[in-house]
């Protein structure tokens, strides 16, 4: 299993959730604004009056087998709308029962 954290470009999050859904993915934890600048190309997001824009940040946890097919489609969003930013990190997740 593997988490994928999504930070993201606020108007890309009806798109992101389009994507997980043609996944099957249906679980996630979402925050609707955050501030970020990125570490490439790109404008901060800071909600600010001089960069008045904001991220969004969605965590969910998927099959490892998930993650490739999933990243692809990211990536064309990305690609869409590359000064906007959409930065995936893949991490290895444990699930344990409480």
């Amino acid at each position: 299993m593997k988490a994928l954290f999504i930070a993201f470009y606020q108007a890309f999050y009806e798109e992101i959730l389009e994507i997980l859904n043609k996944h099957q993915i249906t679980g996630y934890t979402f925050w609707e604004e955050v501030r970020g600048s990125g570490s490439r190309d790109g404008e901060p997001h800071l909600g600010t009056h001089a960069w008045p824009a904001l991220n969004s940040v969605l965590i969910t946890f998927v099959p490892n087998e998930s993650v490739d097919p999933i990243m692809e489609d990211l990536k064309v969003l990305d690609e869409s709308a590359p000064k906007q930013g959409l930065r995936v990190f893949v991490l290895n997740a444990e699930e344990r029962t409480v």
